[in-house]
């Protein structure tokens, strides 16, 4: 466990933050002090800034977050005083660096704790937008005199302009903003949200200190607004400032107002406020943007294209729908539609007519992800670039202008692997006029074993950062396109393949199983020297998530816990990705719609089943163990009372889908009023076979993702039938993650030691 934890088997792992204001091929470095710029066209480095120089208002050293270059290279943007918020906002007080004069300035004044949630600048010239207080201001110059705009005015707790609110920050933009500057900077567009309706969720934090010996007598709380299915979502609106059309009219008009010159976006067909998710927005050129929106149930949605031009004035801007998501749309099935973001704006040069054009991840008419081309962009027509029974993974990573390159990550050929491909771009529109767009892949990795790489592309695509993932011991280098002599090793990973050399380590194999006619990935992870005769049997904990979309099974280096279980304990750890799962096609995923913990526990019993009758298992010793969903399908395994597995562990489960959030659970499950027996077999609603197994429950009392009230109604239910066979922890504050003052490692060794108190440990002779 020690090995685990310590670090004996982590492996170095470097991101490079490319600086693209400074050219192609140029990312930043810390060293001695300073912040410097690596050039890999000319093998130089330079000196950006000096850190211990960049100082506030009073003199005072400033330690900063985050930083980000305007697009002249003269000034920096820096965030200090960070203060985290949920999984991806924070705060932050932000200041600007001349970097000539070393001169800083904050861009609004400071507060402790702060309230600037965001700020950046503009792709062009030297403006900043911020959201202060749940508001937008921008900024035209970085000067300290220049004044802000007040974009909006309506700013509360529950009003938000710029920004994400709780569940749009979770299950939507996976990020801490919502304002899109176009690519010339002369508008902005962002979101509102309304949460005056959504009602308030209230846990209390026991201890806010890091200290746990603390004695607090007073317990503080945290209120949030958090939207559960079936009840009210925050309301989002659209709107786009026009600061081009500002500086002009306030230069002549002193008392001029930004609302004189903000639209607010709207389309035909849009779905009421209260039915509608706006689920991705994108500027594909100077005056065209594209939106889609999906209504709650994830099955209908609309692609919305507007043409936004200097001459309209404030008011509302109708758009074109230009494309139909959903069951009678692109998908064309009982499905979801994904809530993924995926268009990828194409520059004038590269559209085969010369106007707005986009790349897009759309499913192909056999239920695969695959990059479609839409030019022009009014157009509804996808001329598919890539083909076949596997899927485009992680959208578009980048795109050459200068060559007409597409460079993508795949899910091809295994899907439990991925490589790098890149594709040429059509440019000729006859292509596209007979729909005869599919080109030849090319790939970038080496694809004569079963591995797993990821890449980082430069801005302009010359440069990407390769990552080697696994099996074995990960590696990454820079690569130059089209220069196969140049040599940049970023990490090798020398010690670790040294110290791993030393262990003995688990066996791994990769196959598949059948359950009810669908082939399902299967992982085993098998104790060193076993012995497979059925002279011994071994205990088999299966590892579970099963959550729609997502892929446990990787091909990734990975050398943790089930690890150890595996080497020290003598344990066979199998996982299987059952149906919902991800990057096997729509047929795999669809099944789940509208009765979540149905199909995924068949999936998983069924699995138990196979192994079970392993001439090398100890049909006694069969559990199974997961966290979050995987929590969720542990313990529906457990209620499905099959009689094939005599333990089950849950870590932060879902215990009934009307108790988390609305966006994720209405996207699988549509709203409760209309699908009442979905939900009902989408809770823990009947816990009679818990008594029959070994079952251990383990949550965070502040867990802001999946409520402790999930944990909290399973114990109600077993105290109401007298359930006395199972253990329970609560880790007093820790979060969806538990690892508030020394959970996660204290987690993993409650989990350990009631594994060898229930099956001790290794495995036992016949006979025995």
């Amino acid at each position: 466990m020690d090995h685990v934890f310590n670090g004996t088997f982590s492996y170095d792992r470097q991101s490079l933050s490319w600086v693209p204001e400074a050219g192609d091929g140029v990312f930043s470095v810390y060293q001695d002090g300073y912040i410097k710029l690596v050039d890999l066209k000319t093998n130089t480095t330079t000196n950006l800034v000096f850190m211990a120089s960049v100082k506030d208002e009073r003199g005072r050293r400033l330690t900063w977050s985050s930083w980000k270059l305007s697009p002249d290279m003269k000034y920096m943007l820096i965030k200090a005083d960070y203060l985290k918020q949920w999984r991806w906002s924070s705060f932050g007080n932000y200041y600007v660096v001349n970097l000539e004069t070393n001169a800083t300035h904050p861009i609004t004044t400071p507060s402790y704790p702060p309230v600037t949630a965001y700020a950046t600048w503009s792709p062009t010239g030297e403006t900043i937008s911020y959201v202060a207080n749940n508001d937008l201001y921008v900024v035209p110059s970085p000067s300290p005199s220049s004044p802000s705009i007040r974009v909006t005015n309506s700013g509360n707790a529950t009003l938000f302009h710029g920004v994400p609110d709780w569940v749009y920050e979770e299950e939507v933009f996976s990020g801490d903003s919502t304002l899109w500057w176009s690519p010339d900077s002369s508008k902005l567009a962002f979101l509102v949200f309304d949460e005056t309706l959504v009602e308030e969720f209230t846990f209390p934090v026991y201890n806010p200190t890091q200290d746990s010996n603390a004695v607090i007598p007073y317990t503080e709380s945290v209120t949030m607004r958090y939207p559960k299915p079936g009840y009210h979502n925050p309301l989002v609106s659209v709107h786009v400032f026009d600061l081009k059309r500002y500086l002009a009219e306030s230069a002549l008009v002193s008392d001029f107002s930004a609302a004189e010159v903000t639209l607010e976006l709207d389309w035909r067909d849009r779905k009421p406020k209260n039915d509608s998710i706006i689920m991705e927005i994108v500027w594909l050129g100077n005056d065209t943007l594209l939106l889609k929106e999906v209504n709650r149930n994830a099955d209908d949605g609309s692609v919305v294209l507007f043409e936004i031009t200097d001459s309209q004035t404030v008011g509302t801007d109708v758009g074109r729908v230009v494309r139909k998501l959903g069951a009678h749309g692109e998908e064309g099935d009982d499905g979801w539609i994904d809530a993924e973001h995926t268009v990828y704006p194409l520059p004038l040069s590269l559209s085969p007519d010369g106007s707005p054009s986009y790349l897009d991840i759309v499913p192909s008419a056999d239920g695969y992800n695959h990059i479609a081309l839409y030019s022009p962009a009014s157009s509804g027509t996808p001329h598919f670039l890539t083909s076949g029974e596997w899927e485009v993974t992680g959208g578009i990573q980048a795109v050459d202008a200068q060559r007409g390159i597409v460079y993508f990550q795949a899910a091809n050929p295994s899907s439990i692997g991925r490589h790098i491909y890149s594709i040429a771009l059509p440019t000729d529109k006859s292509a596209l006029d007979k729909n005869d767009t599919i080109t030849v892949l090319t790939s970038l990795t080496d694809m004569s074993a079963l591995s797993h790489y990821s890449a980082d592309f430069s801005p302009s695509a010359g440069f990407y950062l390769l990552s080697y993932e696994g099996p074995y011991v990960p590696w990454q280098k820079v690569v130059k396109v089209n220069d196969s002599q140049f040599d940049y090793t970023l990490t090798d990973n020398v010690r670790l393949n040294e110290t791993w050399s030393r262990f003995e380590t688990p066996i791994v194999q990769y196959t598949t199983i059948e359950s009810d006619g669908y082939e399902l990935n299967a992982f085993e992870l098998r104790p060193p020297h076993m012995d497979d005769s059925g002279r011994t049997k071994y205990p088999v904990l299966f590892r579970v998530y099963g959550g729609p979309g997502s892929q446990l099974i990787s091909s990734k280096f990975n050398l943790e816990w089930h690890s150890y279980l595996a080497c020290s304990l003598e344990y066979v750890v199998v996982i299987v990705d059952g149906r919902g799962t991800g990057f096997k096609g729509r047929k795999l995923r669809n099944p789940v719609k509208n009765n979540l913990g149905f199909y995924e526990v068949k999936d998983q019993v069924n699995a138990a089943r196979i192994w079970a009758s392993k001439d090398y298992v100890d049909p006694k010793r069969i559990g199974i163990w997961g966290w979050s969903y995987g929590g969720f399908m542990s313990s529906k395994v457990v209620e499905a009372d099959a009689g094939i597995h005599s333990l089950a562990m849950a870590v932060a489960p879902v215990t009934s889908w009307r108790l988390y959030d609305s966006i994720y659970t209405e996207r699988y499950m549509n709203l409760p009023e209309l699908n009442p027996g979905g939900y009902v077999n989408a809770s823990v609603s009947n816990v009679t076979a818990f008594d029959k197994v070994d079952y251990l429950l383990a949550h965070g009392s502040g867990d802001d993702n999946v409520h402790f009230a999930n944990s909290a109604h399973l114990l109600d239910m077993f105290t109401k039938a007298q359930i006395r066979n199972f253990r329970f922890r609560m880790f007093t504050d820790s979060d969806h993650g538990i690892q508030k003052r020394g959970a996660y490692r204290e987690l993993f060794e409650y989990l350990t030691d009631f594994l060898i108190e229930k099956w001790g440990k290794g495995g036992r002779r016949r006979g025995w």
